[in-house]
């Protein structure tokens, strides 16, 4: 079974075709990346407009690379929820149009569930597992009971690990996205040369609080700036990075211990972090549990990833007729309406 998953919830505009829920036939990206470290982020409006101007040419090219045409294709997904509305948009309605033309099932998929079908394409884990998502706008700790079944055991309270790195690389003065920034800089920095504090969230021992971390690194630098010093800019990028991955691995171990999980799964743009992939695996070597990465091609986003999910979405009986909407946010725990 060949799906066609087409994904533009941010600044990437992708598409690929994936057999069979594991097998990635072709791959394709393309990103307006360079024009959004002009402003330091991601402009909403320029987004939706190279969405508009690529989704085409891009959808075409998965198709020629997987030699394939529309005929070949028993399903189109497509990431309608959650992301930049306008950006969703584009590829919901392309989406849309192109399975009423083809007359080609439609399947919405959830850009979070999307992230943990990139394991799924990158190597032979199965559900259940217990699932750390990060990303720039998300910072869950899921279990993925099966393909289409989750339960969301932590959350965060306010800023996402990956938009706290971008912010803080921000603050340093650092190249936009922040967080990859961050990363190749800090091997040459000293962890601990400055202390951050371990946030603490009432209610939910397994819940992520990031912002904190992010001030803290706001007023090393104006205190820093105050008394006339020069700060080491690795050395607090490397202090930063460890701070945020001290919190999410220390989450993830309690979760895991108290709910008996031993098949651990990452997934999410920050799973490229080079910190967290190291600190994951000594967390799992320590106890003997399976870790699951996905590649690094497949931490971002992906039209593969949403695919793949599509797959099992599409099995379940999942399908939306043209009514499909997009949504900014949307629960990964919220089942779909099928029209």
């Amino acid at each position: 079974m060949k799906i066609l998953g087409i994904e533009s919830s941010c600044d990437e505009t992708a598409a690929s075709v994936v057999e069979d829920g594991r097998r990635v036939l072709s791959n394709i990206i393309a990103t307006s990346l360079e024009e959004h470290k002009l402003y330091g982020g991601v402009v909403p409006e320029i987004a939706s407009r190279r969405h508009a101007e690529s989704i085409s040419g891009v959808v075409k090219e998965a198709l020629g690379q997987a030699s394939c045409t529309l005929d070949d294709i028993d399903a189109i997904a497509v990431t309608y929820a959650p992301g930049l509305i306008g950006a969703l948009l584009v590829g919901v309605n392309f989406a849309k149009s192109l399975a009423l033309s083809a007359n080609i099932p439609l399947v919405p998929v959830h850009h979070i569930r999307g992230h943990i079908a990139s394991n799924y394409i990158s190597g032979d884990v199965e559900p259940p597992f217990l699932c750390l998502i990060v990303s720039g706008g998300h910072s869950h700790i899921v279990a993925v009971k099966d393909y289409t079944e989750f339960e969301i055991i932590g959350n965060t309270r306010d800023d996402a690990a990956g938009e706290a790195l971008d912010k803080a690389g921000r603050t340093m003065g650092l190249e936009y996205p922040g967080g990859v920034s961050i990363d190749r800089l800090s091997p040459s920095g000293n962890e601990n040369a400055f202390k951050f504090p371990k946030p603490r969230v009432s209610g939910s021992e397994y819940d992520f609080s990031f912002s904190g971390l992010k001030t803290s690194v706001l007023n090393t630098i104006n205190n820093s700036r105050q008394k006339g010093e020069e700060i080491n800019i690795a050395d607090l990028a490397a202090s930063f990075q460890k701070g945020v991955c001290d919190c999410l691995i220390t989450n993830l171990e309690k979760a895991a211990v108290d709910f008996n999980y031993k098949k651990i799964v990452i997934a999410g743009a920050v799973t490229a972090n080079s910190k967290l992939r190291s600190e994951a695996q000594k967390m799992c070597r320590r106890h003997g549990w399976s870790l699951y990465l996905p590649e690094l091609k497949y931490c971002g986003d992906n039209g593969a990833m949403i695919a793949s999910q599509g797959y099992y979405e599409f099995i379940q009986g999942v399908r939306a007729s043209e009514s499909l909407n997009a949504y900014a946010t949307m629960p990964i725990d919220k089942c779909y309406k099928t029209d």
